[in-house]
């Protein structure tokens, strides 16, 4: 259990880390990536992105 937190915890991180690099890149300005304010804070759910990336990263796996 405790390595699960560890491994979601470090790849929170990694993606926190690249959303600047990402955007730069056109990441998160798909169609598809929402975003809107709610409660006074603004929410951001990239949903097309998610969906390129994960697609990228099972292409390299399949690679390797």
């Amino acid at each position: 259990m405790i390595r699960w937190f560890i491994v979601i915890l470090l790849a929170l991180m990694l993606i926190n880390g690249l959303t600047p690099l990402l955007h730069k890149l056109g990441f998160g300005k798909l169609p598809g990536d929402f975003s809107f304010r709610l409660f006074g804070r603004d929410w951001f759910i990239p949903l097309t992105t998610t969906i390129l990336l994960s697609l990228l990263v099972s292409f390299v796996a399949k690679l390797i």
